[in-house]
């Protein structure tokens, strides 16, 4: 029954962050720019 109640608030934990990375993401402020600096300001190398 422990087993479950950790594997339960450690997925959701997970999904808290997958889901602010995805935010982030939406917003612009990703940490990655892949390469093209250009779409992010020129800061990124």
């Amino acid at each position: 029954m422990g087993t479950v109640v950790v594997l339960l608030i450690v997925a959701g934990a997970v999904a808290l962050a997958v889901r602010s990375m995805i935010r982030d993401k939406k917003a612009g402020k990703s940490l990655q720019c892949g390469g093209n600096c250009k779409h992010c300001g020129g800061g990124c190398h």
